[in-house]
């Protein structure tokens, strides 16, 4: 014989659910916070270039930043109802050396095997084809007349496009630096005889620097992800959450289409 309620009990026990979840949901809600926003704000780590990007961003005339991350770190804070904070690097390996030191919740950069033992990373929303640019003048064509000893290539510090190279390359030697403005400054005065990059990037700077050539050819497809701190289970599931949505919802076509990006497909990877 089954158990019934009196109908005046049911508001009751609607009440005492109601509040139930009530309590529940801000102390779940609460707990991620604590997690991803311990200082009250998303702060977000990005990587500064003149040409920006779908992992670059750019400063503006008015001290602001603009670029994809930049845009997605916006939305993401918006989501968790906290003010969102830019913190920035001059490339991605500064993002990676500062994991340690929690100064950053959320970043948007390449990933490789030895980041992924660094951080947490969750879905690729960029696949980029890296490459070289020549100087002005320069007498190489391809692969084979740039690996040659003597050969003087620049790389951004301590990113995966750096190792990527270093691995392509047995002649010529691969030398790091620490921001693209000091490359591209290497390059106009043929200091360096080439620059590893992502196509894009340098399919950009050809364009600022007359006689520079991109080559054709591609040693190495670098991905994009969003990335969060180690041994942050609940922040790495709002990202992984977040950047899924973004990524079926438009808002991270709409983030391309804001910065310059709106010829570029977007290009994804579920691994």
């Amino acid at each position: 014989m089954s158990h019934q309620f009196p109908i005046l009990e049911w508001p009751i026990l609607a009440g005492l659910v109601v509040g139930a979840m009530m309590i529940a949901m801000p102390a779940n809600a609460d707990a991620l916070k604590d997690e991803i926003a311990p200082t009250g704000k998303l702060r977000v780590a990005i990587a500064i270039s003149p040409a920006g990007g779908a992992f670059w961003s750019t400063k503006t005339e008015s001290g602001s930043y603009a670029g994809v991350p930049v845009d997605l770190g916006k939305a993401m804070a918006e989501q968790l109802g906290v003010p969102v904070e830019y913190v920035a690097h001059n490339n991605s390996g500064q993002i990676v050396d500062a994991v340690s030191k929690g100064t950053w919740d959320v970043t948007f950069l390449p990933k490789d095997p030895e980041r992924e033992a660094r951080m947490s990373f969750g879905p690729i929303y960029e696949v980029a084809d890296a490459t070289y640019i020549v100087k002005p003048g320069s007498a190489v064509t391809n692969f084979a007349t740039l690996d040659q000893p003597g050969i003087r290539i620049a790389a951004v510090n301590n990113t995966t496009t750096m190792r990527g190279a270093i691995a392509h390359l047995k002649n010529a030697k691969v030398t790091g630096y620490q921001t693209y403005d000091e490359i591209e400054g290497l390059l106009k005065k043929g200091e360096i005889d080439a620059f590893a990059l992502s196509r894009d990037q340098l399919n950009a700077m050809s364009k600022k620097i007359p006689g520079t050539r991109v080559l054709d050819e591609t040693f190495k497809q670098t991905v994009t992800a969003v990335a969060v701190p180690p041994n942050h289970p609940q922040a790495l599931a709002f990202a992984v959450k977040f950047l899924t949505e973004a990524i079926s919802n438009g808002t991270l076509r709409k983030a391309y289409d804001n910065n310059g990006l709106k010829d570029s497909p977007i290009r994804t990877q579920t691994k």
